[in-house]
């Protein structure tokens, strides 16, 4: 039994992996499908930042299938769509943001978060539970 568990999310880690190389090529080709019907539009006609409200739309996109398909989703590429959304959102409204403090900001949040990620659930859950008895947990390995 346990080898048909195997071959099944080893089928299942192929299915994801190609599954992620065929939503990068999807984004690269939106992406300049993007780029080139901006460039044919009229000068004046849109807005020159509107290109990276565009790309931040669609690696927010992406990156929201890849969840549903329970692929890891980079948080690089988060970031990136949230600096270009940002930017984006800014020059179209003509809005005086103070983009690079928000920056700092988005990367002082990315630095506290990043070590609470990958705590197993178990972990907080009995040394929630132990600070309420009283007693201590060791989770060493």
């Amino acid at each position: 039994m346990n080898t048909q568990n195997d071959q099944d999310t080893t089928n299942r880690e192929d299915y994801n992996r190609t599954l992620d190389k065929q939503l990068d090529a999807t984004g690269w080709g939106l992406f300049f499908i993007m780029i080139g019907v901006l460039w044919l539009l009229p000068e004046g006609k849109v807005h020159e930042d509107s290109w990276l409200i565009g790309m931040g739309a669609i690696i927010f996109c992406l990156n929201g299938i890849r969840y549903l398909y329970g692929i890891r989703v980079q948080g690089f590429r988060t970031v990136i769509g949230i600096i270009a959304l940002i930017f984006g959102v800014s020059g179209v409204f003509s809005l005086d943001l103070p983009v690079f403090q928000m920056l700092i900001i988005i990367f002082g949040i990315s630095i506290i978060l990043k070590p609470w990620k990958n705590l197993e659930k178990f972990q907080c859950c009995d040394m929630m539970n132990a600070m309420c008895i009283g007693k201590s947990v060791n989770h060493k390995k």
